[in-house]
């Protein structure tokens, strides 16, 4: 592995140190009000911000949320750490997925184990969902590095002034096809389920 490739890895490797999921011990454990929640949220996901003045929460996006029936309303203007949970869910889910492909994957997450106190809480599925992170953090490198090594060997003939940002672009389109490639099995997936789940119900008006 050559000098640039082992430098490109080492830096994007510090920045996902860097963007750290939040950790339910983190969170308080009494009730927040709006203001409480935003402040919360924006400091554990201060790293993943591009930009310093970026918002990664605001009172608009909770009450557009709550709208949209993505979160369940606050009791007496307060929210707990549940509503915290979902509110992270809703942010990384929210720049790749549409409002109502969100509903279609949360909705029954909500249903069945918001505010629920069976055996399984939705404490318990952010906490093993989140637990692979390390694991997909170290496959993401790796084909990373693949896809990096390729986008060098390409336009092996261009003049050496214009090699670099014909290389990048090539990059750059290697990663932005996989992201479409993945984006559309999600929405495959999500689209399946929504089916299945609306075949059920008719079945259920019938009887």
């Amino acid at each position: 592995m050559d000098t640039d490739m082992k430098s490109f890895l080492s830096d994007i490797l510090n920045e996902l140190h860097e963007i750290d999921f939040v950790k339910p011990e983190d969170i308080p454990n009494i009730d927040l009000y709006m203001d409480q929640v935003t402040t919360f949220i924006d400091s554990q996901l201060a790293s993943s911000k591009r930009r310093e003045d970026d918002k990664i929460l605001t009172k608009t996006m909770i009450n557009n949320y709550a709208k949209n029936n993505l979160l369940p309303p606050p009791q007496k203007k307060k929210y707990t750490k549940e509503h915290v949970l979902m509110l992270i869910f809703i942010y990384y889910f929210k720049s790749i997925l549409s409002i109502s492909d969100i509903q279609s994957v949360l909705n029954p997450i909500t249903e069945k184990y918001f505010g629920k106190k069976d055996d399984i809480s939705l404490e318990d599925i952010y906490r093993e969902v989140f637990s692979l992170e390390n694991q997909e953090t170290q496959l993401v490198l790796k084909d990373l590095a693949k896809k990096y090594g390729n986008a060098q060997k390409t336009f092996p003939d261009a003049p050496e002034e214009e090699a670099e940002l014909l290389r990048t672009f090539s990059f750059i389109c290697m990663l932005c096809y996989d992201i479409y490639i993945k984006k559309t099995l999600v929405e495959r997936i999500i689209d399946q389920v929504n089916a299945e789940h609306a075949s059920t119900e008719k079945k259920t008006d019938k009887k």
